[in-house]
């Protein structure tokens, strides 16, 4: 029979772990709220992205359907699937760090900090140079952003006091 390493109880009871890994899971569902504010503006007349308005965007959902309905349809195509995507990446890392970060698991940590990342990452360069960046918009982001790290940072300490214990 195999011995399996465990981990020694007091990093798996860390408050500070769990704390860390509560806020980085809470920040994860946040995200998942915003997707569906995302989502259900497409199908209303503000149509345009939360903090997007005349000041962005010079035009609204009639005038653009009216301008194109081809250019609509897939502009209610992209809010669709960005929804659909900032969605899963927010029940990904809220899963990875509430079963994973809160048990001390490295490879969820960063698994859970490499999700967000990669999407903001991507995503918000693209707001800056267009005057995208309104706080009304990202605002929200911004505050799931800034928790999540916070999570991160405080289930940080605990998780390489593991590795290293486990090392020894």
């Amino acid at each position: 029979m195999t011995n399996i390493a465990r981990r020694p109880a007091t990093v798996a009871e860390s408050g500070m772990l769990r704390v860390g890994a509560g806020l980085m899971a809470a920040a994860g569902l946040a995200f998942v709220g915003y997707a569906v504010i995302f989502f259900i503006r497409n199908f209303t007349g503000a149509f345009l992205e939360l903090g997007i308005g005349p000041g962005q965007v010079d035009v609204g959902r009639t005038e653009i359907r009216d301008f194109s309905p081809q250019l609509y349809n897939y502009i209610s195509h992209l809010h669709i699937a960005l929804a659909g995507f900032i969605a899963a990446t927010g029940i990904a890392t809220a899963a990875l760090a509430w079963f994973g970060v809160r048990r001390g698991e490295l490879w969820a940590y960063l698994t859970a900090i490499a999700a967000p990342v990669l999407g903001l990452a991507v995503a918000l360069p693209a707001h800056y140079p267009y005057g995208l960046d309104t706080l009304g918009h990202l605002g929200l982001v911004y505050l799931a952003t800034a928790v999540f790290v916070v999570g991160a940072l405080l289930a940080l300490k605990p998780i390489m006091e593991q590795r290293r214990a486990i090392h020894r």
